[in-house]
């Protein structure tokens, strides 16, 4: 395995951890589920919504069956990036894998402990619409971090082919 693949299973760690950390802090030292929301400031509030979904609560899977389903393909696809980063040549690239691999064990976590995902961030006063956490997050931030890796390979594969073209 490489360094950077390395660096990328650190930082899913440090996802994870951080994931469950503040989710033990929403559920068990805030108590938002007896709360139900909790303004925080500005347009931020902490609304608690379980997700039998996948993120953002898209696919809602109401039946057990689908939750196992669901923990399932997302450890297989955890695994296939785990493959995937193992040769990271790229610190970009390794970054966002990471994030994406660490967001989506900290959902799986939750999937598998509670039978949905915690999620509590909410900011629908800024026409978001979707309640999201911490793994969530990593998640999305990840695939932007992924696609703006994948354009900026393309275009240094663009540049050498042209460099070797015109040679």
């Amino acid at each position: 395995m490489t360094r950077l693949g390395r660096l990328a299973l650190i930082i899913a760690v440090l996802v994870i951890a951080a994931d469950q950390a503040v989710k033990a802090w929403i559920l068990y030292g805030l108590k938002l589920p007896l709360l139900v929301s909790q303004p925080v400031f500005g347009p931020l509030s902490l609304t608690m919504v379980w997700n039998s979904g996948v993120s953002f609560g898209f696919l809602r899977a109401e039946h057990d069956l689908a939750r196992w389903l669901l923990s399932a393909f997302s450890i297989l696809v955890a695994g296939l990036l785990v493959g995937w980063v193992r040769k990271a040549d790229r610190p970009l690239f390794a970054v966002s894998v990471g994030l994406v691999i660490g967001g989506a064990l900290g959902n799986v976590i939750d999937r598998i402990r509670l039978g949905a995902v915690a999620d509590f961030v909410d900011v629908s006063k800024l026409y978001f619409p979707w309640v999201f956490n911490v793994a969530d997050s990593a998640i999305s931030i990840g695939i932007v971090l992924l696609l703006l890796d994948m354009l900026i390979q393309d275009n240094r594969e663009r540049g050498a082919k042209a460099a070797g073209d015109a040679a």
